[in-house]
């Protein structure tokens, strides 16, 4: 039997539109009008392979029991009993509203597992509002946006989590995490090679498991769906995910193209470790840097793999030529794993999997409360913040609500001020501090006074 998810919130937080994303079909009425949804509606889901039942919810509102919004309000009460896990979902361009304040402490008295998600992120519009809703106590917000599709992988290990494993104890978490990595080696690492067309990326593949699972070719544009295939090299699991080459939008004018590449970015936002595969004949063109730039706003692992170093005649001088440009063009990803590679010849392939593996435990990588205030206390000595308009910024505390990739919250005043250049110096430092190359790193910042102050 599936289990059960009820998707719960005030009314037009997206509920319905989630509902209909994760069921793969127009379902559920959706409308930009509150209160569209009135009856429970159910149906089965697969989210990236993962099966359970959902339920669409009316949105939650105060009302007299016997009202039509009372009546639609227990419906959604009966659903939270019936569900395995439920997900609470907020408006991130909104905010927290006293409203959900309410039903929160409704979804918490239920003593379910609790997803909660900070829908209308698309953009990073509502992240804000997604960090916002820390203070509704149910946990780590989860932001997506469920009609641009984006974020639904952070949803699928929430719910793999609720659904599959135990839940972790939250009080405890921080604590027991410290600097380890969330790594469990018996699931595997999903790995999206992307690239060019012609770049080599099936051949590469091909070579990798051993057969020619994949049809290549000396034409560009062969492969068109994405496609995964299992692998396994010493006792790791991965699944591989072959995809269309990406051109620029410019040149894109057939629909069949168009869709090729739109699986090609799904396959992104859904995978862990993305390989960028480049061709050393001509590497790091425009159109390699927006893909990989790409893939750090997606908040994925990023490895470079140079493929074709065989027909490279100065093979030596290569390696250390391609790690210079890509920490100089690409400096929000600085240090990622440069590999040199041949899909022809089978060279390099072995470390391309071993950077593989180390970059993902970077991006799971957790660093504890303690540690993070005590570097924070260092910068702050070595360099202050800088006065703005004659008023001091101060930085008070630092969490990292979640990993995958490493996300950080730094609470202080007139943050706002903060200049780019002193941001770009406190990601830095975290990034050498915490040794975390090649992988995305998120600050945010909050108004708010130390929450920890006060306390033993």
């Amino acid at each position: 039997m599936l289990p059960t998810v009820a998707l719960v919130g005030r009314p037009n937080v997206g509920k319905s539109t989630l509902f209909n994303r994760l069921i793969g079909r127009r379902l559920a009425l959706v409308d930009d009008r509150p209160g569209v949804t009135r009856d429970r509606r159910e149906s089965e889901a697969n989210l990236a392979g993962l099966e359970f039942r959902v339920i669409d919810t009316a949105g939650f509102e105060e009302a007299d029991d016997k009202s039509l919004t009372g009546r639609m309000r227990a419906q959604t009460e009966a659903a939270i009993r019936e569900s395995d896990a439920v997900v609470f979902m907020i408006d991130a361009r909104i905010g927290v509203t006293p409203v959900d304040h309410a039903f929160a402490d409704v979804v918490r008295r239920a003593g379910k597992p609790v997803i909660l998600i900070a829908n209308k992120c698309e953009g990073k519009v509502g992240w804000s509002g997604a960090y916002e809703a820390f203070e509704l106590g149910l946990g780590e917000p989860v932001p997506i946006s469920a009609e641009h599709n984006e974020g639904l992988s952070g949803l699928y290990d929430a719910l793999k989590e609720a659904l599959v494993q135990e839940p972790a104890d939250e009080d405890n978490e921080d604590e027991k995490s410290g600097d380890s990595d969330i790594d469990d080696p018996a699931r595997p690492i999903k790995v999206a090679i992307v690239g060019r067309p012609n770049a080599g990326k099936s051949t590469l593949i091909n070579r990798l498991i051993g057969q020619d699972r994949l049809v290549t070719g000396p034409e560009a544009g062969i492969t068109r769906d994405s496609i995964a295939v299992d692998f396994e090299v010493g006792g790791r699991k991965f699944e591989l995910f072959d995809t269309a080459g990406l051109r620029r939008r410019s040149r894109i004018d057939d629909k069949l193209e168009r869709l090729s590449v739109a699986d090609a970015l799904r396959a992104i936002r859904f995978a862990e470790v993305v390989v960028l595969l480049l061709d050393a004949t001509h590497a790091f063109e425009e159109q390699d840097l927006r893909i990989a730039d790409l893939i750090l706003r997606e908040g994925r692992a990023l490895v470079i793999g140079i493929n074709k170093r065989d027909l490279v005649a100065d093979k030596e001088v290569m390696p250390k030529k391609l790690r210079e440009e890509a920490d100089y063009m690409l400096p929000q990803g600085k240090g990622m794993p440069v590999v040199p590679v041949s899909g022809q010849t089978g060279e390099g392939l072995n470390r391309l999997m071993h950077e593989v593996v180390s970059i993902y435990a970077v991006w799971n990588r957790r660093s504890s409360t303690a540690a993070l205030n005590r570097w924070l206390k260092g910068v702050m000595e070595a360099h202050s913040p800088p006065a703005v308009t004659g008023k001091t910024i101060k930085l008070r505390y630092i969490t990292q609500p979640k990993a995958r990739p490493p996300s950080f919250v730094l609470f202080g005043t007139r943050t706002n001020a903060l200049p780019e250049s002193y941001t770009r110096y406190l990601v830095n430092s975290l990034r050498e501090t915490f040794e975390m190359p090649g992988v995305p790193i998120r600050l945010a910042f909050r108004e708010s006074d130390n929450p920890f102050a006060g306390r033993d």
